[in-house]
């Protein structure tokens, strides 16, 4: 998950962890090269034109949303920076394989928070479509216990010291042109078919 940016090179597009056609029919080829092609390869862009020339041209991804957070005059740069953040993450909380049961570990974690895998499911879902506006749905580990948690637009647990394991976008730009107004079909399908519970189980070590 790292961007580790060295020197004065500017922050790149992450490749997708599989091709654009390979979440098909959950999340189509055409959402996936949009809201990839053109949204993600935005905030790229953005973020590099706002750092360039600035004290946060040599930091990481990670050091530029811990160094902006919170500061009004700093909006810009933690928006664009998060969001790249929040997407890389958000492809990877997904697989063409996803979905089924978490691995045995996970399990156990998720059974002693939530009470079995289903409920978590549900908590997933009911923050995912509750969420008003744009934003994002995230598994989280905060201290010993796992809860759900939902943020909106650019924010992201890791600026309140808590771990993310796994999100959902729900910003309209990843659903709208398979689901048009329909978000709960959407954010049931990627918990039914696409969540990438082998994900969440290597960030929780």
């Amino acid at each position: 998950m790292s961007n580790q940016n060295t020197g004065s090179a500017p922050h790149v597009l992450p490749p997708l962890p599989y091709p654009d056609n390979a979440l098909d029919p959950v999340i189509s080829a055409n959402t996936l090269s949009f809201h990839y092609g053109k949204h993600h390869k935005t905030y790229v862009d953005n973020l590099n034109k706002l750092i360039a020339g600035t004290d946060l041209a040599d930091l990481s991804l990670e050091e530029i949303i811990a160094s902006t957070a919170g500061k009004a005059d700093k909006i810009g740069v933690f928006n664009n920076a998060a969001q790249i953040w929040n997407h890389t993450f958000y492809w990877n909380s997904l697989s063409p394989k996803g979905g089924g049961e978490p691995p045995s570990a996970l399990k156990q974690k998720i059974e002693a928070s939530f009470g079995t895998v289903e409920a978590c499911k549900k908590e997933l879902a009911t923050a995912a479509t509750t969420q008003f506006g744009s934003g994002w749905a995230w598994l989280a580990q905060n201290g010993d216990k796992l809860q759900v948690i939902k943020t909106g637009n650019a924010e992201l647990p890791l600026t309140k010291g808590i771990k993310p394991l796994l999100t959902i976008d729900v910003w309209e730009h990843a659903y709208y042109l398979d689901y048009q107004n329909r978000r709960p079909d959407y954010v049931s399908a990627v918990l039914d078919k696409l969540i990438n519970w082998g994900f969440a189980a290597d960030n929780d070590r």
